[in-house]
């Protein structure tokens, strides 16, 4: 049994000289009206998503963060007391080995 996709329907209104404009370049594309539309509008969808999506960096950012890779700040105090907290449970056996029965 094949199971097809559903597909939605799009449609606008355009003057004439665009949509002869549009249907010039599909078929010098080899391509019908239709798909040349769905081609186009998809790659720029494509363009705007990824343009969102970029982190972009200025220089000073990114020698911020080459800094911070080669010179890392230390543990600040709650990270070295969040440390001696767990170690002393670990060593009080409130904390067990996750392969230990629980049972």
């Amino acid at each position: 049994m094949s199971v097809t996709e559903e597909r939605g329907r799009i449609t606008a209104r355009v003057s004439s000289s665009i949509a002869e404009k549009l249907q010039e370049a599909a078929e010098l594309t080899g391509a019908t009206l239709n798909q040349f539309l769905v081609q186009a509008a998809l790659e720029k969808a494509e363009m705007i998503i990824d343009r969102e999506y970029l982190i972009r960096y200025s220089r000073r950012d990114a020698a911020m963060m080459i800094d911070l890779l080669e010179n890392p700040q230390g543990p600040n105090a709650a990270l070295t007391k969040a440390f001696e907290n767990y170690a002393q449970k670990v060593e009080n056996g409130v904390l067990r080995d996750s392969t230990e029965s629980t049972t």
